[in-house]
């Protein structure tokens, strides 16, 4: 189970730091420095209010599950239109492994 929690830290990172690169390749000019503090904000921001171990809003486990697969998909379809196909499938299936076993032993 710590070594889970490990990797959904490291998942939580990467899907933030994966809502910036889509937001910088997307843009253009100083519009892809906004889009990327934006969409990088948005995960941080939904995270924090629903999914979090202290969130905000607290919610039932199966929305606050259904959240967190939104937060990996919206991820993993950022990497995909950045022209990351393979590196997305990966990503979402191991965010998806270990948020259900995270939801199973919860």
């Amino acid at each position: 189970m710590g070594a889970n929690l490990v990797l959904r830290f490291l998942l939580e990172l990467s899907a933030i730091a994966i809502a910036a690169y889509w937001g910088w390749d997307t843009g253009s000019g100083a519009w892809s420095r906004v889009l990327a503090v934006a969409a990088a904000s948005a995960i941080v921001a939904v995270w924090w209010l629903f999914v979090a171990p202290k969130a905000a809003i607290a919610v039932r486990r199966p929305f606050r599950f259904a959240i967190e697969l939104g937060v990996w998909t919206a991820a993993a379809a950022g990497l995909w239109a950045t022209g990351h196909e393979g590196l997305a499938l990966a990503f979402f299936v191991v965010a998806v492994a270990s948020g259900t076993l995270n939801y199973a032993w919860d």
